[in-house]
């Protein structure tokens, strides 16, 4: 995702520079074919760049946040910084706070949707009283929306958004799951396509495509549960998730990247992969 929405970035006009330094070869590899100016470190990047954009796991966030403050403090520089991560609103506050001690404006932003590219457009939603800065820069298949002013209500979308795509994907992986252990995928699933059109056709891929992020996803489901808790509903919904998602990231399904799960496998391959043998 991060070196997508570089690419946009880029492509609209913009000097991106990124670092890779303790990354995966993978995460090297997208970056460069992203066509992002490399360099040496963070304190390089934080020095270089007008706005710094945190896009990682969820639970890494507080951290990223962390260092970012303290490289631009050591370096007495005053980027602007925004998180794009998925986070509850309490999690966005600390890490507000984080950059505003360090004298750093701060933006909250959540992504929705794909990474971006030619025919596919990804959302990201804003929400500070410098959102503008990052709306307004050009980025092919990019949608900004500021939809406030104050950080956490553009992760309050995510929040909301998340809890109905990726929770609705985890009822799946344990219907489907169950429905293998019973002999009757088959029919569940021509009975769900009724309800769901075209399900039956991209099920496959779609639980592929959750299994490789599992990892990540099992952060952002406990950060769901904890902005559902503050709003007044009960946690322990997506706490659950949280569990299933630990479940799918411990699969032989999970080991693979996301552009090998999105090759054509069969539904019996998938399930397979997921389950218990």
């Amino acid at each position: 995702m991060g070196s997508a929405l570089g690419c946009a970035w880029r492509r609209g006009g913009a000097r991106v520079v990124a670092t890779v330094a303790g990354r995966s070869a993978r995460t090297a590899t997208l970056a460069a074919e992203a066509g992002l100016e490399l360099l040496p470190d963070l304190d390089a990047v934080v020095r270089a760049a007008e706005i710094v954009v945190s896009v990682g796991p969820p639970d890494q966030a507080p951290d990223i946040a962390g260092q970012i403050a303290e490289s631009a403090r050591r370096q007495q520089v005053a980027p602007l910084v925004a998180d794009l991560n998925a986070l509850s609103p309490a999690t966005v506050e600390r890490i507000g706070a984080i950059c505003t001690t360090a004298g750093l404006d701060f933006v909250d932003g959540a992504i929705s949707g794909a990474p971006p590219r030619d025919g596919i457009h990804t959302i990201v939603y804003l929400s500070g009283r410098s959102a503008r800065r990052l709306a307004d820069r050009d980025a092919p298949n990019v949608d900004a929306r500021v939809v406030g002013d104050r950080p956490g209500q553009a992760s309050a979308v995510k929040m909301c958004t998340a809890s109905v795509y990726k929770g609705f994907t985890a009822l799946l992986v344990q219907a489907m799951l169950t429905a293998r252990e019973h002999d009757c995928v088959d029919v569940v699933l021509t009975d769900l396509a009724e309800e769901f059109a075209g399900l039956d056709e991209r099920l496959a891929r779609q639980l592929a495509m959750a299994a490789s992020k599992a990892q990540r996803w099992v952060g952002e489901m406990r950060e769901i549960a904890a902005t559902q808790a503050a709003a007044g509903a009960r946690p322990e919904l997506f706490e659950a998730m949280a569990d299933v998602w630990t479940m799918v990231s411990r699969s032989r399904l999970a080991g693979v990247t996301p552009e090998q799960a999105a090759s054509a496998r069969t539904l019996s391959e998938v399930l397979t992969a997921l389950g218990r043998e």
